[in-house]
């Protein structure tokens, strides 16, 4: 995953953060995996689990939120289009968005 163009602070740590978590989720899932087992020798686990807490915080997946690509707000966000809600308008009736279409009934 590449970062293009300017986002801001928040926009840009959630970013970084999905970048750290997808370098570290092999490593995580395994160690889980490892650390869930209550067939394995305790020992085993715990290591397993120590070495789950040396990894980077910001790795965790709880660390990432559905943020707007254009506006980077928080907030509001239509997890299928990745956009805010007005964001989300203004590119709907610009016909930017494919298969959106105003609702008549």
């Amino acid at each position: 995953m590449q970062f293009v163009g300017r986002l801001k602070h928040k926009a840009y740590r959630d970013f970084l953060c999905r970048n750290l978590f997808a370098k570290h989720e092999v490593e995580r899932q395994s160690n889980l995996y490892i650390y869930r087992n209550p067939e394995l020798p305790l020992r085993v686990r715990l290591e397993a689990k120590n070495r789950i807490e040396s990894l980077p915080e910001n790795s965790h997946p709880t660390k990432i939120k559905n943020r707007c690509v254009a506006t980077g707000r928080g907030r509001g966000v239509f997890r299928a289009f990745r956009l805010a809600r007005f964001a989300f308008r203004i590119k709907a009736r610009a016909n930017q968005l494919p298969g959106v279409r105003k609702a008549s009934w």
